[in-house]
């Protein structure tokens, strides 16, 4: 018989003898508003990255199409939505910043993985709620009011970033 180990995080159960997300509740593997707010900053710096890597791949499609493939230059505006389709809708469930802070996106009730259209509705739902101020203090509030960390757009859409 192991003895568990004391962790001084309130309210923490050790997942070690639970599934993947499928048997923990989420409040005990809840993510840190400091976390995300981190793992966002950094994440800014990889969508930098792959909106120059998209716009030099549309100016290069752009030379070869006689000027046609620069039409594309307005899915730029949406890179950051794209990316976070691609990264949490993937087979990681998190963006690269939320993977460098140990984060992943889950359906709290079944711990299941996110689609890219739920992620990207994810995103834009949160790119809305930072773009106005008063949405964005909205948002924050969720989170500073409820138990389990979720922000206001996590709520809207039924998902929750948990810890891994």
């Amino acid at each position: 018989m192991t003895n568990p180990t004391f962790d001084p995080r309130p309210g923490y159960t050790d997942p070690a003898g639970y599934p993947p997300y499928g048997g923990v509740p989420v409040p005990y593997i809840r993510a840190s508003l400091g976390g995300r707010a981190v793992a966002y900053l950094l994440d800014l710096l990889f969508i930098l990255v792959f909106t120059a890597i998209l716009g030099t791949a549309i100016f290069f499609v752009g030379i070869v199409t006689f000027g046609l493939g620069w039409t594309l230059f307005p899915i730029l505006g949406v890179s950051g939505i794209l990316y976070s389709a691609i990264t949490v809708g993937g087979s990681k469930q998190s963006t690269i910043g939320m993977r460098m802070m140990g984060l992943r996106v889950v359906a709290p009730e079944s711990g299941r993985p996110v689609d890219m259209l739920t992620a990207a509705v994810h995103a834009l739902l949160f790119y809305v709620a930072i773009s106005t101020f008063l949405l964005w203090c909205l948002d924050i509030l969720f989170g500073l009011v409820r138990a389990d960390r979720r922000l206001g757009h996590d709520v809207l859409l039924g998902l929750a970033v948990v810890r891994v």
